[in-house]
């Protein structure tokens, strides 16, 4: 087998066997996604996880491809989105793994990039200590972004380095080191068609940037929405911006929809170590406990000027934030 990554001397030692784990995968699945329909009918939904969440065919192939090429990798324990239990990969291996093995897979079928978003923990006493924790005790994390190339953007806690896969010869090359998030940017990303759920916050801050020039923020704004948290992550580390995935008053939705370990753990873990921020609206993600494997929560994150006014409209006094919104509302008169 060809090694699949080409520069081993920008992974640490005892993360290698891993990550060579991770990309062998990886660039299987860049393969399928690919293919398409001529690969077979991968977006085709096939059940519901442990919350309900449609899972497309393709999700139970990556995960189960994750969990085989990791159990000889140094994983001890082995956390997915797709499962309702830990599983225990390897009694002598030292890293707990957390994992999405698709990210977006509803967008496959229409040629949107996909993902796979990873986080890992030193191993604990038990499966569930390795993992309930605080977010802040990762040891790594990252994400491939299947599109028009194939990316794995990672840190170790010194930094982002991203890997590009070469079509010539199917290895992940070094593309580049330090990746840090633009401190200026006009771009957010949100979905408005939930704009009547949203909180009072929410709802003002967005009001000022579809204000524009003309509004309290005196500049024209662009609003992207891709509905794939690693597309969305992946244009935030290219061009900066802002993405907001808040709680709202919709039944299942009061906590958020992200899950905190598998999706917002290792994603504001990347975006602090390349000068963002990223935060549940109103405090830091990294400092959250994950008390479930399957927890959910508000998620923003990307420019940290952006993140911190965010946080600064919910930290308003109730009347200055209702007068806000009366004043800014995007439905007043």
């Amino acid at each position: 087998m060809i090694e699949p990554v080409a520069n081993p001397e920008a992974i640490p030692q005892r993360f290698r066997a891993f990550f060579n784990a991770l990309c062998f995968v990886a660039e299987q699945l860049s393969l399928v996604i690919a293919r398409g329909p001529l690969g077979g009918a991968i977006e085709v939904e096939v059940g519901t996880n442990e919350d309900g969440d449609r899972q497309k065919a393709l999700d139970i192939i990556a995960d189960e491809w994750f969990a085989t090429a990791l159990a000889g990798a140094g994983v001890r324990f082995y956390a997915s989105e797709e499962r309702n239990t830990i599983e225990e990969l390897d009694s002598k291996g030292t890293l707990a793994v957390a994992i999405d093995p698709l990210d977006g897979s509803s967008n496959i079928g229409v040629n949107v990039s996909v993902g796979s978003i990873f986080s890992v923990f030193e191993t604990a006493d038990t499966a569930d200590a390795s993992f309930l924790r605080p977010c802040g005790e990762q040891i790594a994390a990252g994400y491939f972004v299947y599109g028009p190339n194939t990316s794995l953007l990672a840190t170790f806690g010194n930094g982002v380095v991203q890997f590009t896969l070469d079509p010539t010869d199917r290895t992940f090359r070094v593309a580049a080191r330090g990746l840090q998030i633009a401190p200026q940017a006009s771009e957010f990303a949100i979905n408005a068609s939930n704009y009547r759920h949203w909180s009072k916050p929410v709802r003002a801050y967005i009001d000022d940037c579809i204000a524009g020039e003309d509004g309290p923020r005196a500049k024209n704004f662009n609003m992207r929405w891709i509905a794939s948290l690693v597309a969305e992550t992946h244009r935030i580390f290219n061009r900066g911006g802002i993405f907001l995935y808040p709680s709202d008053a919709r039944p299942g939705y009061e906590s958020g929809r992200l899950r905190l370990l598998y999706e917002c753990a290792p994603i504001a873990f990347l975006v602090e170590q390349a000068g963002g921020k990223a935060t549940d609206g109103c405090g830091r993600i990294l400092d959250r406990n994950i008390e479930s494997l399957h927890q959910r929560t508000p998620f923003v994150f990307g420019t940290s000027d952006k993140v911190d006014r965010v946080a600064a409209y919910h930290d308003l006094p109730e009347q200055e934030v209702s007068a806000l919104f009366g004043t800014r509302g995007l439905f007043t008169a």
